[in-house]
């Protein structure tokens, strides 16, 4: 619950500033548009903590991990350092911190720490058997 919780408040705060992260006139061609990745950041978010909730396996918390660790180091990142533009990545530096930045930071790390642990202690799903009944043995 703390996985889906924790990449539901990160889907919320991405999709809501999405239609702020719109390019300007003076955007770099070639570039992604800002808005564009807050909305996949967003889906990517939401999708991976219904991943978690209807199928709690290794690999769904795996993917929850990466999804809001990368959102916690791009959040960071892009806080404390202007790297500028990165590839078709746009120049997105902000060191203004607000309100809706906490709450995605707090829900980004729960989920990157609650996905880490159940990524390391659920259990595997029972091994099937086949239909066939097991050999006889030799009296």
């Amino acid at each position: 619950m703390l996985v889906a919780a924790g990449l539901a408040a990160d889907a919320i705060v991405h999709w809501r500033f999405a239609p702020d992260m719109a390019p300007g006139g003076g955007a770099a061609p070639g570039t992604i548009a800002g808005d564009d990745l807050f909305r996949a950041q967003a889906v990517v978010a939401a999708a991976a903590g219904l991943l978690v909730l209807c199928w709690a396996r290794r690999w769904t918390y795996a993917v929850a991990f990466l999804v809001a660790a990368s959102a916690v180091g791009a959040l960071l990142l892009y806080y404390f350092v202007d790297p500028g533009q990165i590839g078709p990545i746009p120049k997105m530096h902000d060191p203004a911190w607000y309100g809706e930045k906490t709450i995605s930071l707090v829900g980004e790390g729960i989920a990157a720490l609650a996905a880490l642990v159940g990524f390391f202690t659920v259990r595997r799903a029972p091994e099937r058997h086949s239909a066939q009944p097991p050999a006889a043995s030799p009296v």
